[in-house]
């Protein structure tokens, strides 16, 4: 086992507001009121090209940036032992809470700027929305991989500059990041309110649209928001504040993703052509 990770949120990968941002999210959506079908759901959705046949017996791997331990309750069982790592100490608490059936299970405060593994010692590692969230994407996705013994696959979602959209698409994200860009600014108390407003007034009227026009038949598949046709209201509002509550985001393209993980190195690389964009997965390079 991984010795304890020291304290490195000082350190220069990590935005301090954002990280506190986060651990206000996942104390005030813990994740334990999805229901079983949907948590079903949006875990096949990012773990659905992920090789676990390949892993080995009893496989040690790690879940960088674990948040509430939403990911980590879909894995710990498949496994023989996964580390999480998250650099909020709310986030953290919030995820012993969640894997405290668990007893394979070790929690880790630290960042991605530096873990507390061994180079070459881990079977597996995954980041789901987390690296975009960091100053220097590219230096966290190399320290994930440094960890990783050779061939282990590695899984990260980062966040899509709406390189598969239409013009107009990306002009109303980038109306939509303006406001973000203030909502984001504002004490945690109002960012939370204003993200719960965005919750109620776009992203439910425009995902039950997006469900009635499928419904008539319509092609939604380009419609913001159409993601959400099928999600809850609870997911709403924790995404909600996800996104307009986030000082620090960065999005990247396809071709920029797969630059990344080559140069973090990753060989046999595999995108997810499915929402939510873009998941990868590659192995790391003997």
């Amino acid at each position: 086992m991984a010795p304890p990770l020291p304290d490195t949120t000082g350190r220069p990968n990590v935005d301090h507001e954002t990280v506190a941002g986060f651990g206000d999210e996942w104390s005030r959506f813990d994740q334990t009121t999805l229901s079983a079908a949907e948590y079903d759901e949006l875990f096949a959705q990012y773990f659905g090209i992920f090789p676990w046949e390949a892993l080995p017996a009893g496989a040690a791997g790690m879940d960088v940036g674990c948040g509430s331990g939403r990911w980590a309750r879909g894995v710990a069982p498949r496994v023989g032992h996964l580390h999480l790592v998250d650099a909020s100490a709310e986030a953290l608490a919030v995820a012993r809470r969640a894997l405290a059936g668990q007893g394979n299970c070790a929690f880790h405060l630290g960042s991605a700027g530096q873990l507390p593994f061994a180079t070459g010692s881990l079977d597996f590692g995954y980041s789901l929305g987390v690296l975009h969230h960091v100053p220097d994407t590219e230096a966290a996705l190399r320290e994930c991989v440094r960890c990783l013994k050779p061939g282990a696959p590695f899984l990260v979602y980062l966040y899509y500059a709406f390189d598969n959209r239409p013009a107009w698409f990306r002009t109303v994200w980038q109306a939509s990041d303006l406001v973000r860009r203030t909502t984001s600014r504002l004490p945690m108390p109002l960012r939370y309110a204003a993200s719960q407003v965005m919750a109620s007034t776009v992203y439910w009227p425009l995902a039950t649209a997006a469900r009635v026009g499928r419904r008539a038949g319509l092609d939604t598949s380009h419609w913001p928001l159409h993601y959400y046709a099928d999600r809850s209201f609870y997911t709403m509002r924790t995404d909600a504040l996800d996104r307009f509550g986030t000082r620090l985001e960065q999005r990247f393209t396809r071709a920029q993703v797969g630059s990344m993980l080559q140069d973090a190195g990753l060989a046999d690389i595999r995108f997810s052509e499915h929402m939510p964009f873009w998941c990868a997965v590659g192995r790391k390079r003997g």
